[in-house]
């Protein structure tokens, strides 16, 4: 299945399986009659109770999503500029720099590594930055201009604030008793609506498949928002990590631009 089709209608068809499977007991309580519960303004108040329950988590769930949607070009913008900003230092040697290049070029195929795995380490990030931090103060001793070392600690730190960001988001739910109070009040919803007298049939049908297919299809998206730096077949709502994976090809296009510079050179 295409990448953009799937991420696009995956949850909408995991929610239409189960919503058929659901249909299939609605249908054998509505042959048989055993649909005694009359539409009702209570009725009509449940449903919407449950709607307004999800819809309050869907807003604080995307509030962390839209966040998380910056981080790529953000996280990406910042370990260009450390690779960058090391390639004007005036070093009679260049040997510091290069190998500075390639502490960041480690630090980047960490982080590149968890979200491919799945498995934010942040020890492993504190661990290539760290390097890159020495390499800083390295810089230091060689009397580089301060302004130009500040500036690289600047997009250290920047770099080590989104991690950690990117970690709270990943480690934690976004209030888990209202988890439970959405899962119970769309569990209710459902049951209610498998004993509501709808007349004819087919008018049942429906409704009762619009219905079901909305609040468990809201359900499974808010379930895959709450972690969007997952990444696989089986992730839907995901933010886009592309300009961070990017990195690898530029930064490869510019070590050799940069031996063809020495080569010329010597």
């Amino acid at each position: 299945m295409d990448s953009g089709f799937r991420k696009k209608w995956g949850i909408m068809a995991k929610a239409f399986a189960i919503m058929l499977i659901l249909l299939a007991v609605r249908t054998f309580i509505d042959i048989y009659g055993y649909d005694t519960i009359p539409i009702n303004p209570v009725v009509g108040a449940f449903i919407t109770g449950a709607i307004f329950t999800i819809a309050i988590i869907f807003t604080g769930t995307f509030t962390d999503f839209k966040e998380s949607e910056k981080v790529g070009g953000e996280m990406a913008g910042a370990l260009k500029a450390l690779y960058n900003d090391s390639c004007v230092f005036p070093l009679a040697d260049e040997t510091p720099a290069r190998v500075f290049r390639s502490h960041v070029r480690d630090l980047h195929r960490v982080i590149t590594s968890c979200f491919k795995e799945n498995n934010f380490n942040l020890p492993d990030i504190n661990r290539a930055m760290n390097t890159v931090n020495l390499d800083i103060r390295t810089f230091a001793a060689l009397n580089v201009a301060p302004p130009l070392i500040a500036k690289l600690r600047n997009e250290l730190g920047t770099i080590d604030r989104m991690t950690n960001r990117i970690e709270v988001i990943i480690r934690t739910d976004f209030i888990p008793a209202a988890y439970a109070l959405a899962e119970v009040a769309t569990a209710a919803v459902i049951l209610l609506m498998l004993f509501v007298k709808i007349d004819p049939l087919a008018e049942a049908t429906v409704v009762f498949a619009v219905i079901t297919c909305v609040l468990i299809g809201l359900l499974l998206l808010i379930r895959d928002m709450d972690n969007p730096f997952e990444m696989g077949e089986h992730t839907f709502a995901d933010v886009d990590l592309e300009t961070l994976a990017y990195l690898e090809t530029y930064f490869d296009e510019q070590d050799a631009a940069m031996e063809a510079l020495l080569a010329e050179k010597a």
